[in-house]
């Protein structure tokens, strides 16, 4: 049974087609890779599924819920979560508080225990910030808890908008271009971690890349969008001698 079922997903902005009557298939325990050119409309289609931008047609069905209208609080809730090409975080908190706020829609606690601290607000806080930790020493950043987010070298801040993500206890996470201005080294280490993420935590992965290196090694299956519109989806290695996908890349005279 399908994680995500998105079916004929269309997106425009004005007179422009970003996304153009997309299908869209991932199993639990894939990952999967979305490519193409700049402009295709990938990120376009990572908003839909999470609520940042609202399709003109079509449905995206995520473990049996509709999430085409929802907010993305709600999509977050439904198990949904994301990072971002260009890194958003608090950048005046520390990292355990970034990654606490990622647990905020999994707290229980009201207005009114967070100001009387009554005995059920200070455990679940408690628990909070022990699973933080638990994050951070996950993605490889034990010791930090107290450095400020902006102080963390870049390697570092793409591991903590990943933790972010992991509090909000996601079943599918969408990783838009996890490598992107990383060193070979720090390239290789991302591509381990996010099969960590996939054989440890069993998250779903579906992401965002430009490097083909790493999306021939990482991916079940790779899908690819031009101009909005899929025009390959398979194997790696079915996709990376698909003309149609040489052409959108390279230009015609290199597809034939």
């Amino acid at each position: 049974m399908a994680l995500l079922n998105a079916q004929r997903v269309t997106k425009r902005f004005g007179g422009l087609v970003a996304v153009d009557k997309t299908d869209f298939v991932i199993e639990p325990g894939m990952i999967a890779s979305l490519i193409g050119p700049n402009g295709a409309g990938k990120t376009t289609f990572f908003n839909c599924i999470t609520g940042f931008y609202r399709p003109e047609e079509g449905s995206i069905n995520f473990n049996g819920h509709e999430l085409i209208g929802l907010r993305p609080d709600v999509i977050t809730t439904l198990g949904v979560a994301r990072t971002f090409q260009n890194i958003r975080l608090f950048s005046n908190m520390t990292a355990l508080e970034n990654v606490m706020v990622g647990e905020h829609p999994r707290m229980k606690a009201t207005l009114l225990g967070a100001i009387l601290r009554d005995r059920a607000t200070m455990n679940e806080e408690k628990r909070a910030v022990k699973r933080a930790r638990e994050l951070l020493d996950f993605v490889g950043l034990r010791g930090h808890d107290d450095e400020l987010a902006k102080n963390l070298a870049y390697g570092d801040q793409r591991r903590l908008e990943i933790a972010r993500a992991l509090a909000t206890d996601p079943k599918l996470l969408l990783l838009d271009e996890p490598t992107a201005g990383m060193n070979p080294q720090e390239t290789g280490a991302m591509v381990g971690f996010i099969r960590r993420l996939r054989d440890e935590l069993k998250v779903t992965i579906l992401l965002i890349e430009h490097q083909m290196k790493v999306v021939m090694t990482i991916s079940d299956r790779v899908s690819v969008l031009d101009f909005g519109v899929k025009i390959a989806e398979g194997s790696a290695a079915s996709v990376q001698q698909d003309t149609r996908v040489r052409e959108a890349y390279l230009g015609k005279e290199y597809g034939q």
